[in-house]
């Protein structure tokens, strides 16, 4: 390393590795999904607790810390006008099935440590802190501000973020640690919509149907109930003899057929790497049924398409390209079938653009779609000259010898709730994808990222 700032920097935290391993490890083991508000616990008690452990270090590591009523936490050093903030989360998706290790054991295997969390975001998260506690122990005078910050509702509201830019100040420059490398310096509109659509009735009538955690989750698991006529049974169970899809089992009981239809969880900004449990079950009952109503159950199938052309929403830009679409969570009550959806729309795109194109097919289609409610989170947009992607490129560059150029991404990350920031690596080949079974990180690419981390955090500091 040519800087010998830099160095020092990198030399201190090699030197302390092994309680940069403990304590991501500590932290992975509290399982901090989104729970029922508590006092001072908005998003659960365990979020609260990963939040308090959290604070907790970074008191211990001599930093200032500031809890706001348990939304967001975060720890400060340094003095002077200049700010740049770390922000990552604590919140994890929840676990679904088909785990090999236990979810919160942060087990170690084979170099890799286990758990929700591990990638996204807690790894980081603690990488970051302790390339902020390298910079204090290495450069205490230096003339900037470090805040490295802990959010509990990244994955389902961003309610702590926003909580945060209520009565903080903007950062000079931001980076949240929940992306690729380098950085990503376009990230895509994000768009929750949920359908509604009437239930035909008839001899094969749908009366129960339910699949899927959060609508930023591939579904892996969709269960339905279909009352079959005793008219139509002998037609319907010929079908099911026939049926290709091993991934979908059936079960009866009287007159109601109960079905079971298997995926793969991933996550909603990539559904093209999950496999919907919803799409293989509206194909199955499209299938079986012998009536009219397998046209409708074709059309919802169709609705699942990742391009979101099944609802009339496909897209594409030069920028961040084409739009995707992810059926995240799929309901049945009072005589209607609830269909959620996550959007993931290209960043030259406006929501009203989008709002237009759904009510088109809406109207067009008829059957009783409805659009029930709509949500928007903008996208993100930085030029490749700007200063903050330059300078974490040349440091990206510096640290691994590649030139790979700035991505773009479905994901929505912190950095577009925040003026000045953008989202920068995580992990390496090899390492879990967010939202998966098995998610998991090199302890040596967690030692990587600290370092790197802090590279960037002093050269941000110091521009």
């Amino acid at each position: 390393m040519s800087d010998p700032a830099v160095a020092r920097l990198q030399d201190w935290l090699r030197q302390h590795e092994q309680e940069l391993l403990e304590d991501t490890r500590e932290i992975i083991r509290i399982p901090s999904v989104e729970g029922e508000p508590a006092s001072n616990a908005p998003f659960g008690v365990e979020c609260r607790r990963a939040l308090d452990l959290a604070l907790a270090k970074c008191s211990s590591f001599g930093f200032k810390t500031t809890d706001l009523e348990g939304y967001l936490g975060y720890a400060e050093i340094g003095t002077g006008d200049r700010l740049i903030l770390v922000l990552g989360h604590l919140d994890v998706v929840p676990v679904g099935p088909g785990w090999h290790f236990d979810p919160f054991g942060a087990e170690i295997s084979e170099g890799y440590i286990y758990g929700r969390g591990t990638t996204d975001d807690k790894g980081p998260a603690m990488a970051a802190l302790y390339a902020a506690r390298a910079i204090k122990e290495c450069f205490p005078e230096l003339n900037a501000r470090i805040r490295v910050a802990f959010g509990c509702n990244e994955e389902s509201g961003f309610k702590c973020v926003q909580r945060y830019v209520k009565t903080e100040e903007e950062p000079t420059f931001g980076i949240a640690p929940d992306a690729m490398w380098p950085l990503c310096h376009a990230e895509k509109g994000i768009s929750n919509i949920t359908l509604t659509v009437p239930i035909p009735g008839g001899d094969f009538a749908l009366v129960a149907l339910s699949g899927g955690q959060r609508p930023n989750i591939v579904i892996d698991k969709c269960e339905a109930e279909v009352h079959v006529a005793p008219t139509i049974r002998t037609v319907v169970e010929a079908k099911l003899a026939e049926k290709w899809d091993k991934n979908v089992s059936f079960e009866w009981s009287g007159e109601i057929l109960k079905l079971t239809a298997v995926g793969k969880a991933a996550h909603g900004a990539t559904p093209h790497l999950g496999d919907s449990a919803a799409t293989r079950m509206f194909r199955v009952l499209a299938e079986i049924c012998p009536t009219g109503a397998a046209c409708w159950f074709e059309l919802l199938m169709g609705s699942a398409q990742i391009s979101g052309a099944g609802i009339g929403i496909s897209g594409y830009d030069e920028v961040s390209h084409e739009l995707t679409c992810n059926l995240g969570v799929v309901t049945c009550d009072n005589g209607k079938i609830k269909l959620l959806y996550n959007i993931r729309y290209p960043v030259t795109w406006s929501f009203e653009e989008l709002r237009s194109r759904l009510d088109k097919w809406v109207i067009s289609i008829g059957r009783g779609f409805a659009v029930d409610s709509m949500t928007d989170s903008k996208a993100l947009y930085f030029s490749l000259d700007h200063p903050l992607v330059s300078t974490i490129c040349d440091v990206v560059t510096q640290e691994t010898g590649e030139t790979t150029p700035p991505g773009t991404m479905g994901g929505g990350t912190y950095a577009r709730a925040l003026a000045n920031t953008v989202a920068i690596g995580t992990c390496w080949e090899g390492d879990g994808k967010a939202h998966e079974t098995d998610e998991r990180i090199k302890v040596k690419n967690l030692f990587r990222a600290s370092r790197i981390y802090a590279h960037i955090l002093y050269r941000l500091a110091t521009l």
